[in-house]
């Protein structure tokens, strides 16, 4: 069951895609707070937020992201959904 992309109307009246993923789940199994994610993956903790709600984010962040998971890069299909 793969989930669809939702378009979300911003106040600008621009869509942006939301692509459903499990970061949040995953951290919040390990106990890690956002800023902790942060801080590990050495990126900001506004883009953890921004990619839990599923925006768009580039390849180099998903790969710091699914290395301070403590996961390989091979288990990325259980942190963000095939494309």
């Amino acid at each position: 069951m793969s989930e669809e992309p939702k378009t979300v109307s911003s106040p600008e009246k621009e869509k942006v895609k939301v692509e459903p993923n499990n970061v949040r789940k995953v951290r919040e199994g390990l106990l890690l707070s956002k800023a902790e994610l942060a801080r590990r993956a050495k990126i900001s903790v506004l883009t953890i937020d921004r990619v839990e709600k599923g925006m768009a984010c580039r390849m180099d962040t998903k790969r710091k992201i699914i290395l301070s998971l403590g996961l390989d890069l091979s288990d990325r299909d259980k942190v963000f959904n095939k494309v």
